[in-house]
């Protein structure tokens, strides 16, 4: 056992700020670099719309989330879980509740509150930060490359890599997947990025584009083979936005990848049963306007009343039945999905088989892979940073066990 050996992480996002919170408890000196002027940037995106930190479903629906990945995640979280994670961000001073959702948000500190304190706390265990160095692969001798901004070439002796780079969605962040080509040159096999969690491409009308652009769809349930997902959805002018569509995104995406356009069906009035729905529509006078009995009968209003005007033959909305067949299951053509940089996050990335247990890649010993690097993916909800915190932790702790040094639990020293 080499004393404190020093130790890299490169990529300030969550996952490289967990692996340099359990590396700097162990006592290495840890250097953190990231080639944007910031550490936590995409961690400061997550919080724009609330901080939703992880979430309170039990363990085996938990590691469902990740899909074919699932049997992997649900190792990884036994080992830190969505308990442990709210059990240190507790000792960070943040507090958290659980929404009626089951999401799991800060009561009252708010993302760049969050990640002031963790970086303070971290300069103060002598992690070095360094700035505006993009990582440029390894020398001959394996020593970590880095570009500084001045353009000179700089090695940094490591005793050990973590590396947590992210994944290709929000290049501005610093997650623009340049690190791939570095990895594939050494024999690293990687998966194709794709958009996750991310809107889809309708070929609207230029009236409904342009009438209910950034209108919602309230309460729908949204079906695509046999996933379904429920909530609100956002008419954009490319297409649909929003929580449902996220989370069935990743089914779109591989159904689009088979060719051809790709049929989604919205249920408009998700909690009014079909039998129900008929018999109401069956009560209107003959002289009343469809729009207006649709209002009151049903408050089906905006844009759904003209999304069913909009995909619907006439025929069909003169007829009791058809038309409420057409309320439940009203199908809408996705053309694509939007590009990536666009994405919440990003498939694709170094597979699982490229490393062992403890996320070391088996071609390069000793460099250790965390977060959106990685080949997975997993809807909103918290699912996405939990999995960042758990990579994170989990390499760190891999990478004390390859130098023959204890593991450590990050603790925050008050």
């Amino acid at each position: 056992m080499k004393a404190n050996p020093r130790v890299a992480v490169i990529g300030g996002g969550p996952a490289g700020l967990m692996a340099a919170t359990v590396l700097s408890e162990a006592g290495l000196p840890v250097d953190l670099f990231d080639a944007k002027s910031s550490a936590g940037r995409k961690f400061l995106v997550a919080g724009h719309g609330g901080l939703n930190l992880t979430h309170s479903e039990q363990a085996e629906p938990f590691a469902a989330r990740y899909g074919n990945n699932a049997e992997i995640f649900k190792k990884l979280l036994a080992i830190f879980s969505p308990g442990d994670l709210r059990a240190w961000l507790r000792g960070l001073g943040v507090e958290t509740f659980v929404g009626t959702s089951g999401r799991v948000f800060p009561k009252d500190a708010k993302a760049p509150d969050i990640l002031k304190t963790w970086l303070e706390i971290l300069a103060r265990r002598g992690v070095a930060f360094h700035y505006r160095h993009r990582w440029q692969g390894f020398s001959e001798t394996g020593t970590p490359l880095f570009l500084s901004e001045t353009g000179v070439l700089l090695e940094c002796p490591a005793q050990g890599v973590l590396l947590a780079l992210g994944g290709a969605s929000w290049p501005q962040t610093g997650s623009d997947g340049s690190w791939a080509s570095i990895l594939a040159a050494g024999g690293v096999r990687l998966e194709p990025f794709r958009p996750a969690n991310c809107g889809v491409e309708v070929a609207w009308s230029e009236y409904f584009r342009t009438r209910f652009s950034g209108k919602p769809l309230k309460n729908i349930l949204l079906r695509c083979g046999d996933q379904h997902a429920t909530g609100d959805a956002m008419v954009t002018s490319h297409g649909l936005e929003g929580g449902p569509v996220y989370a069935l995104s990743g089914v779109i995406r591989d159904l689009l990848d088979t060719g051809g356009p790709v049929p989604v069906f919205l249920d408009l009035k998700r909690d009014l049963p079909l039998e129900r729905l008929r018999e109401r529509l069956e009560q209107r006078r003959a002289k009343e306007s469809l729009a207006n009995f649709l209002r009151k009968a049903i408050h089906l209003t905006g844009p759904s009343y003209s999304l069913l005007r909009e995909t619907c033959p006439p025929e069909e909305l003169k007829e009791p039945a058809r038309l409420a067949e057409r309320i439940k299951n009203l199908p809408v053509l996705v053309t694509k999905t939007r590009p990536l940089a666009e994405a919440i996050s990003s498939a694709g990335g170094v597979a699982f088989a490229e490393v062992n247990a403890d996320l070391m890649l088996r071609k390069l010993p000793g460099v250790f892979v965390a977060g959106e690097m990685l080949d997975w993916e997993a809807p909103t909800g918290g699912y996405l940073l939990q999995g960042a915190f758990t990579t994170g932790y989990h390499a760190a702790q891999g990478l004390l066990k390859w130098l023959g040094q204890p593991p450590a639990t990050p603790s925050i020293p008050r």
